[in-house]
């Protein structure tokens, strides 16, 4: 009930702004729920039958988005955008208001400007260049949380698409300025700190170029420790304490696409992920995931897809592959059904988990199998 009350007030807020300054203004959401099973759920190997509080086909949001023009080929924008946990109706993101995304900037002919709470280059390019997204039983997603909640706090992002060649940069001052968590695994780390301007920092860059069959693109992102900040790769080996500046967590991406036919799409990509602290008694972990998806468009009305994705760490001698297909069926344009199988098989000591966000995480060396079965609305 509150959440809705501050929804509906931003609601008449934006309505009043709009009436005075012309401005366009969208809003628009999606709602995503269904029943899961998954063995294997416990360190005792239980099984679960839940309703998925992260995901399902794609996370709950509601949004507001809007543009004004500011005429000579400008034009000021904003967006806001709310992620909630359909089967509780619970904030996500820490309990963030506006956890997904929360900006304001200013476009023209040479791109676009924006400041505060977005998305960093390792989202985007994995969003826009694969072809599941960041469902329940996406591989890139489980295995390397961080993927699919790759966002900052207290951010400046450039974004500029010239004949189909996009770059985007951006730069974080703290990338978690309520403290109350950006990632599974990454602890807390507000920054901002005097006399440190390095405590959690967070910056990327990304170059992408999109043809009409093809795209690839490659993305890299690296987060300064700080207080509270951990390191995580959610594999069964503890979390590491990232808690100094010259400590880092950095990503590198390359990844693409291709339509192979009309109804027929491939997609592939590489992840190195390297965790290096400024202790000499540390060494320098990494990992490195792999993946291949596809889509099959059967009929105007049903899709199929899926994927397979591999990682491993050397340091902690941990591995896992996890494979998932998934079938959806389009009741009309805005509203699906759905059904995913997804697997996972852990190396004899690696403790990786096959659903997004690692809340159903298996004994060490177990494999896992889960099914779920959903509907989504988008609006």
């Amino acid at each position: 009930m509150k959440l809705i009350s501050v929804v509906v007030l931003c609601a008449a807020g934006i309505a009043c702004a709009t009436a005075r300054a012309q401005n366009s203004v969208t809003l628009y959401g999606i709602v995503d729920t269904g029943v899961e099973f998954v063995t294997h759920a416990n360190a005792a190997g239980d099984s679960l039958v839940r309703m998925p509080a992260i995901t399902g086909s794609l996370p709950s949001r509601i949004g507001f988005k809007g543009t004004e023009d500011l005429g000579g080929g400008y034009r000021a924008q904003f967006q806001l955008e709310n992620g909630f946990n359909l089967r509780g109706g619970d904030l996500g993101q820490g309990g963030r208001l506006f956890g997904r995304q929360a900006w304001v900037g200013v476009g023209g002919p040479v791109g676009m400007l924006s400041f505060g709470r977005q998305y960093t280059a390792t989202y985007l390019v994995l969003l826009e260049n694969s072809l599941i997204g960041p469902s329940l039983y996406n591989g890139i997603g489980t295995l390397d949380a961080y993927t699919s909640n790759a966002r900052a706090d207290n951010s400046v992002v450039y974004r500029g698409t010239f004949a189909g060649l996009t770059a985007f940069g951006s730069y974080s001052f703290g990338r978690d300025s309520t403290g109350t968590g950006n990632s599974p695994g990454q602890g807390i780390c507000a920054g901002s700190l005097p006399g440190d301007y390095r405590a959690c920092k967070d910056w990327s860059v990304m170059l992408k170029y999109d043809a009409p069959n093809f795209g690839v693109g490659m993305a890299y992102e690296e987060q300064h420790g700080g207080p509270g900040a951990t390191a995580s790769f959610l594999d069964g080996v503890p979390a590491i304490q990232n808690a100094t500046s010259g400590d880092r967590d950095a990503r590198l991406i390359a990844n693409g696409y291709a339509k192979v036919f009309d109804v027929v799409r491939l997609a592939a990509g590489y992840v190195n992920r390297r965790v290096s602290t400024d202790g000499l008694d540390m060494p320098t972990l990494r990992s490195n995931l792999f993946y291949l998806e596809v889509s099959y468009r059967i009929t105007p009305a049903f899709l199929i897809d899926g994927g397979v994705y591999r990682i491993v760490n050397a340091e902690h001698d941990t591995r896992a592959t996890t494979a998932s297909v998934r079938g959806m069926y389009f009741l009309s344009k805005t509203t699906a059904v759905y059904g995913q199988l997804g697997f996972l098989a852990n190396s004899r000591v690696a403790r990786y988990s096959l659903g997004a966000g690692g809340l159903a995480t298996p004994p060490v060396g177990a494999n896992q199998t889960g099914i779920m079965v959903g509907i989504r609305n988008m609006f």
